[in-house]
């Protein structure tokens, strides 16, 4: 008898093929809206696995009413989305996609902190709006990007990818994270320094670092006022990792330049946000992984890590260790 597996939006039909040639797949229709709660939670009591996605909130709950649930497949890099501790306690597996989307979403930083720093999105705005008029000296004028100081607050996989796009505009390149890495110091050209530190001498300060209670609000009022008047903020990690309040009342008054937000802590975003109000802010709708082969390559490897789990392979998958 086929093992069982529920996916909580509608895949592409090359992934659909792929799983329902080994499992009995049942999947919620839609692709854009999240699988109603009271749906998740009757599909699960039955499944041998679940493959989601990080607008889907798999907590204790979900666990309790799965009673034969082996394995959690999330299509995404982050899993905070899903109660680790939970999973652990009832013996199921969790599978993750790290590395896939490295490169997308260092391209999509980079290309957040340009768009920021030039005000492209407003300059194309006031073309489109019929609001271009003669030119002047300091018409649109953004900040230079080109030798700047960048700060990396999170030194990992897309970090890293990061301070190589940084490099090629000969920025200066500081970082912080919890622990130091004087080999990727020497191979990389950057320096370390602490949170204070950077947030003083950065021009750009960009946050890479996944999200935890420990980093809750991380970029508050007290870190705002400590950046350059001329400083932008570029967050396309989690949005729970900055203060929201704080960071439009700063935005508002001039304590930094700019912000590029890629991520809000609630998502989808409320068009009512202060942030999204603000001309200084250039917002996107979490795309940090949104190239076709990027998506793609997440999918895939989350059905890889569902696959292995399900066949009794769990050493080939990527899963969470407790």
């Amino acid at each position: 008898m086929k093992q069982t597996v529920y996916v909580t939006k509608k895949l592409p039909e090359e992934l659909y093929r792929r799983l329902s040639s080994q499992y009995e797949v049942r999947m919620w229709g839609e692709e854009e809206t999240p699988v109603p709660r009271e749906i998740l939670l009757k599909e699960v009591a039955d499944v041998d696995g679940l493959y989601c996605f990080i607008t889907d909130t798999i907590d204790k709950e979900v666990f309790e009413r799965a009673k034969k649930l082996k394995m959690v497949s999330t299509c995404s890099v982050g899993y905070n989305h899903i109660d680790v501790q939970a999973a652990a306690e009832k013996g199921v597996k969790v599978g993750y996609t790290p590395g896939v989307l490295t490169e997308t979403t260092a391209d999509l930083t980079f290309a957040l902190l340009m768009a920021t720093a030039r005000r492209v999105v407003e300059a194309s705005d006031i073309l489109h709006n019929g609001k271009w008029g003669s030119w002047s000296l300091m018409q649109m004028t953004g900040q230079d990007i080109y030798g700047a100081t960048i700060g990396i607050i999170g030194l990992g996989r897309i970090g890293e990818a990061l301070v190589k796009r940084a490099k090629g505009f000969d920025m200066k390149v500081l970082y912080h994270s919890r622990t130091r890495k004087p080999e990727k110091e020497a191979e990389l050209g950057i320096e370390y320094t602490d949170l204070k530190g950077l947030l003083q001498q950065s021009d750009y300060v960009c946050l890479m670092l996944p999200y935890s209670a420990e980093v809750h609000h991380l970029i508050g009022k007290e870190e705002l006022a400590l950046m350059k008047k001329n400083a932008i903020l570029i967050n396309t990690a989690r949005g729970g990792i900055v203060d929201e309040d704080a960071l439009s009342d700063a935005l508002k008054n001039g304590v930094i330049w700019g912000a590029g937000l890629d991520v809000f802590e609630q998502e989808p975003v409320s068009l009512y946000n202060p942030l999204l109000t603000l001309p200084n802010v250039v917002a996107l709708p979490h795309i940090g992984s949104a190239s076709v082969q990027t998506r793609l390559g997440m999918a895939h490897m989350a059905a890889d890590n569902l696959i292995h789990v399900l066949n009794g392979n769990v050493g080939k998958a990527n899963v969470v260790g407790i």
